[in-house]
């Protein structure tokens, strides 16, 4: 009990005080497949860093609906709204696709604050050091909690002998078999995963700054053999090894501090800045609140909702806080929604007994969804991203409070 006490009070310090995440790690090519979007949809989608509520508004729905209990998680997001905004393509992709622009103060003071609300101006007013690469952070991919890991892991890269020299090799190979071929014949995996570094992943205090709850951490120890410090040597693994690394751009930014124009999430291309400029950006709005208190004031439908891995965080301590979320989606969802999730568990059990009303009876939720299973198991093979146990695709048809 002293343990989990001290797991939640190091977690809640961690993300109620600062930027958690800097780039999303939920990889969008799955998302638009599954989700379909048509020019009547309307998104609710956690916030997280904002790159894939951008790129939903690239595939022209009618709303995106940022929603995140972390004010500084939307302001990120209102400050990329900004940007697009008030800045020229090449001054945005220095500072987000870069990471860092050697104008940043001037830019931001004479361009972007002016666009931004009082709130959010007041958040980077704070934090304009972020992009200006005078710190030893310097690469904005290099801040916020998951942001100062991923430093600390390119630290890490610099030391053992050549393996700095055998990642960048690897991301830049132009086939799997390459990629694999690199790996092995350097000997990465001994390099990178040594005794000290199984014991850092494997810490509490390492997976609250990377965004990732005890409750996770559990669902992964139980469910997975050799517990979550294997488990991320093996997703690792596999993504060096099995999926192709030239476009991978979350992992590039990860391991880098900077995407590339031709690795890069689409609204830093220039075509999904142009887009967004010419009017797409107006439809993402985003909302300090919780998915259950924005839904209960939102005066329209939403048909498609993308909770990330956020369940996880609810399950094992608010259960009743996760049925009441649930309740809040079936009561505002509109003919034909679609909802996807992740996961780091293997196979989520705790959806489907979750009782909600519908049609004036209580139900249990698993009867009012029809999951996607193949398409889901489909495109899960194919995430770029390799770090969740499960996806879901989920319909909820034809449901009425």
């Amino acid at each position: 009990m002293i343990k989990e006490w001290i797991s939640k009070r190091c977690f809640d310090a961690v993300h109620q005080r600062n930027l958690v995440y800097n780039t999303c790690w939920e990889d969008p090519r799955l998302d638009r497949q599954a989700l379909d979007l048509g020019p009547d949809d309307s998104v609710l989608v956690i916030t997280s860093a904002g790159c894939n509520a951008l790129d939903y508004a690239l595939q022209a729905p009618k709303s995106v609906h940022a929603v995140d209990v972390n004010a500084m998680q939307n302001a990120l997001l209102e400050l990329k709204i900004a940007a697009i905004r008030t800045l020229p393509y090449d001054d945005f992709f220095e500072v987000f696709g870069r990471g860092v622009h050697p104008n940043w103060k001037t830019l931001y003071h004479n361009r972007v604050r002016p666009a931004l609300r009082r709130d959010d101006r007041a958040i980077w007013d704070r934090r304009i050091n972020f992009f200006d690469g005078t710190a030893r952070r310097n690469s904005f991919y290099f801040r916020g909690t998951s942001g100062f890991f991923a430093w600390m892991i390119n630290g890490y890269l610099n030391r053992p002998k050549g393996l700095r020299e055998s990642v960048l090799e690897i991301l830049s190979a132009e086939t799997v078999q390459q990629q694999a071929e690199i790996y092995d014949s350097c000997g990465v995996s001994e390099q990178l995963f040594s005794k000290p570094m199984r014991w850092v992943l494997r810490r509490d205090t390492t997976l609250a700054m990377l965004g990732v709850p005890r409750s996770q951490r559990l669902q992964i120890d139980r469910g997975y053999p050799g517990g979550i410090g294997r488990f991320i040597q093996d997703r690792i693994e596999t993504v060096f090894k099995k999926i192709p690394l030239k476009d991978n751009y979350f992992w590039r930014v990860y391991l880098t501090g900077s995407y590339t124009p031709t690795c890069c999430p689409e609204y830093l291309t220039r075509h999904g800045f142009d887009r967004l400029r010419a009017g797409l950006v107006d439809r993402v709005s985003t909302h300090n609140n919780t998915v259950e208190s924005f839904l209960r004031v939102h005066d329209a439908p939403i048909s498609r909702f993308v909770l990330l891995d956020h369940m996880d965080w609810l399950y094992e301590r608010h259960p009743d806080l996760l049925a009441s979320e649930w309740q809040s989606i079936v009561d505002r969802s509109a003919d034909n929604t679609r909802i996807l999730w992740r996961s780091a568990a293997l196979d989520v059990d705790f959806v489907d007994p979750l009782t909600v009303r519908s049609n004036g009876k209580r139900t249990c939720l698993g009867e009012l969804l029809r999951y996607q299973k193949e398409l889901a198991a489909e495109l899960h093979l194919t995430d770029r991203v390799h770090t969740y146990g499960s996806f879901y695709i989920a319909d909820l048809n034809g449901v009425a409070a």
